[in-house]
């Protein structure tokens, strides 16, 4: 009995051990994931370009950034479960709507990027006479091309569909943002119809004489805001980072710089760069308390 008392106190500290040198090997991994951050963004350019200039500005700061990529559904899924810390791309109230209605108590609305400067809906080249949904009759072949099936534009696209009695018999046809635009820079070369359905800010509009239709129902073009969302916590967790969210806040100017330099195969890292590096007063006042 003695003997085995001793094996098992022999065993206890023995597992003692191991467990306090595994914690000490875990706090250093602790610590660094307590300064990492994870932006969630959708691969649009106005978001691509306000993803990664918070980004670098948080990475200045010391945090490690990391900005992953996502179908629109998973973006808002992955800040509602916590797997991201925050995005800074909702449109809302009306491309998002239906995503900030699902996710809202499990998110933190806290801030507006661009207050009133966003717009989607369908978008065709000056060239063309119509000038509202309303009076679409058979342009380009009753045709209107679209981008991602998951986008909330897409889905407005769907609903403007329904809603517009002149529109029946036109046909929306998904395919992806960059197909899209290869599509309407095609058109506008060979003086073509084409109805696609776009946004505002983007850098096609610096490119080309285009417009958006006027939407009488309100079903895809209503004044939008572009808002930031947090994790639920982000705020306890990194108060400095949280308030660099909450405080970020930009013009069509700002924004527009950047996507044009993307239209033109500008590294995003590089483009947020160069404008950070020219508006040092505008980046402190979002890391001002």
């Amino acid at each position: 009995m003695k003997f085995a008392r001793k094996i098992s106190i022999m065993l206890s500290l023995l597992f003692v051990g191991l467990s306090l040198t595994a914690c000490s090997k875990k706090e250093p991994q602790a610590a660094k994931a307590s300064n990492k951050i994870t932006l969630a963004y959708k691969e649009w350019d106005d978001a691509i370009a306000s993803t990664f200039v918070v980004g670098e500005v948080l990475q200045n700061m010391g945090y490690q950034v990391e900005m992953v990529p996502l179908d629109n559904t998973f973006m808002w899924k992955s800040v509602a479960d916590g797997s991201a810390d925050a995005m800074v791309t909702a449109w809302l109230p009306t491309t998002n709507g239906p995503e900030y209605k699902r996710y809202k108590n499990q998110v933190d609305l806290i801030g507006e990027s661009l207050p009133g400067g966003a717009k989607a809906g369908y978008i065709v080249p000056s060239y063309m006479s119509v000038n509202s949904i309303a009076d679409l009759k058979d342009e380009a072949n009753k045709t209107i091309t679209g981008m991602e099936p998951g986008a909330g534009i897409t889905a407005n696209a769907e609903k403007t569909l329904k809603r517009y009695s002149n529109l029946k018999g036109f046909k929306l046809m998904p395919s992806s943002s960059g197909a899209m635009f290869s599509a309407l820079d095609k058109a506008i070369k060979n003086k073509e119809e084409i109805i696609i359905t776009g946004w505002m800010p983007h850098w096609s509009f610096n490119k080309y004489d285009i417009k958006i239709l006027d939407d009488p129902q309100g079903t895809i073009s209503a004044p939008e805001t572009i808002s930031t969302i947090a994790r639920k916590g982000l705020k306890d967790d990194k108060p400095e980072a949280f308030n660099v969210l909450k405080n970020f806040k930009w013009d069509l100017a700002d924004i527009n710089e950047i996507m044009v330099k993307l239209s033109d195969n500008v590294d995003p890292k590089q483009a947020a760069h160069e404008w950070i590096e020219k508006n040092p007063e505008k980046v402190a006042s979002w890391k001002a308390s």
